[in-house]
């Protein structure tokens, strides 16, 4: 096994060539610049740190939905969106905001109908996480009958609805484990998705592979992280990345975890007790101000799971073209058929924690500044973004795209008369309980 004095000395090694190849081509440039502008080249230039990415992958990234679907907005009663939002207005800055910026999206997007008999999707505008605790964390335990009374609604007030049990619906759902309504995974399995859901796309932010809570058909999405504040704490991009590892956030949850192991499988756990004291690894529990500047001045960040698989730190990390190191396994990620996660990340199981270090610094040069190029790919950061007002490729344009590829809608999809797929009594006794 390499000694400690090995990696560490690896590991300086790959920071002064990092450096280098970051500072060097920025030079140069400027140099070049007045050439470049008289031969035409600017944009060859401006682009010489990015690398596109190549295939169908970068392609669907561009795509445009615009002309490719019509959706038609349900007008609830606004207890079920605006209301809630003016009770609590942290819904609007917390990670799961996207179901408000979402519906304000559709609102004067291109792709609305007015005329539900050309729609090719149906949409609720419900928002189910803005029902805040003190330190303003949602409670999903109202969830699942806000999201019962407004399909209720809509069923007996249109009749849409009823002609497919939902199949040519979609719900945007960005709790920790979407439409299973609860914080913690033995609890969300437990309860399962809400059924009368059982038919509709669902638009969420969790996702992992072989789970009761993620259904077939559903498109993954990024959380909501704040665009304008991160636009407000970027530094020069040739900025030296001085950082080798960088993480903040919990380790152990002693509140919800009092005995350990189960918060994080463990992970985040194993990643304190073996690198708080490896100078390699800045990682802590404090969350200074200078966090995003950190992020931008750091070339690998620890994106581990948390309660759930995802979290913010996977968004802040692409639009800081910091590498996210990926620890969270059977992760289904963020619009995975257009974003290509294997050639821009570092996948680490949870079981090889320990090994972390190792990994890293065995990278080849190479890979790291690839990797690097691809995240300065401005059509990677955009589609992590929910910016207001939006902009093209952005994160909405991406579950636009998303529901576009899914049409046409197949034959089964419609209903004959009278039949009916979904039970509307099933589910846990309280979730049948008026809201």
């Amino acid at each position: 096994m390499r000694s400690r004095t090995g990696w560490r000395r690896r590991a300086a090694a790959l920071l002064l060539l990092l450096a280098a190849a970051v500072s060097l081509p920025a030079v140069l440039a400027v140099a070049a610049a007045d050439a470049a502008e008289e031969s035409g080249e600017v944009d060859r230039a401006a682009e010489q740190h990015s690398e596109r990415i190549s295939g169908s992958a970068g392609d669907v990234l561009e795509d445009n939905p615009v002309g490719r679907l019509k959706v038609f907005i349900y007008d609830l009663p606004r207890k079920y969106n605006k209301k809630m939002v003016n009770k609590d207005p942290r819904c609007l800055n917390h990670m799961f905001a996207a179901e408000i910026f979402m519906h304000r999206f559709l609102l004067s997007s291109a792709v609305r109908t007015l005329n539900p008999k050309e729609a090719d999707w149906f949409y609720t505008p419900v928002y189910t996480t803005c029902d805040l605790t003190p330190a303003g964390l949602p409670l999903p335990f109202k969830s699942p009958r806000v999201m019962r009374s407004a399909i209720q609604y809509i069923s007996h007030k249109w009749s849409y609805w009823n002609k497919t049990d939902g199949a040519d619906h979609f719900f945007v759902v960005p709790h920790d484990f979407g439409a299973c309504f609860h914080y913690q995974e033995e609890k969300a399995i437990e309860r399962g998705i809400l059924p009368l859901l059982g038919r509709a796309t669902l638009v969420q932010t969790f996702g992992q592979e072989n789970h009761v809570c993620l259904k077939e058909g559903s498109i993954i999405i990024p959380p909501f992280a704040p665009p304008q504040k991160m636009q407000a704490h970027l530094i020069p991009p040739d900025t030296p990345r001085s950082i080798f590892v960088y993480f903040r956030g919990l380790f152990y949850d002693t509140g919800n975890d009092p005995e350990g192991g189960y918060y994080a499988r463990g992970a985040r756990a194993s990643l304190w007790e073996n690198f708080k004291n490896n100078p390699l690894f800045d990682i802590s529990t404090d969350h200074p101000p200078t966090y995003y500047e950190d992020m931008q001045r750091a070339v690998f960040c620890l994106c581990p799971l948390g309660w759930a698989p995802w979290s913010p730190r996977l968004v802040e990390a692409v639009v800081f073209g910091c590498i996210p190191v990926i620890i969270a396994d059977d992760i289904v990620l963020p619009f995975a058929d257009a974003i290509p996660w294997e050639e821009i990340g570092v996948f680490v199981e949870e079981k090889d924690v320990p090994k972390l270090d190792t990994i890293l610094t065995s990278m080849p040069i190479d890979d790291i500044l690839r990797k690097q190029r691809l995240l300065a790919n401005p059509s990677m950061k955009q589609a992590m973004l929910f910016p207001q007002p939006a902009q093209p490729r952005d994160a909405f344009h991406q579950i636009l795209n998303g529901l576009a590829r899914k049409l046409p809608h197949p034959e089964g999809v419609y209903l004959q008369p009278g039949d009916k797929r979904l039970n509307w009594t099933a589910g846990p006794v309280g979730d049948l309980k008026a809201w």
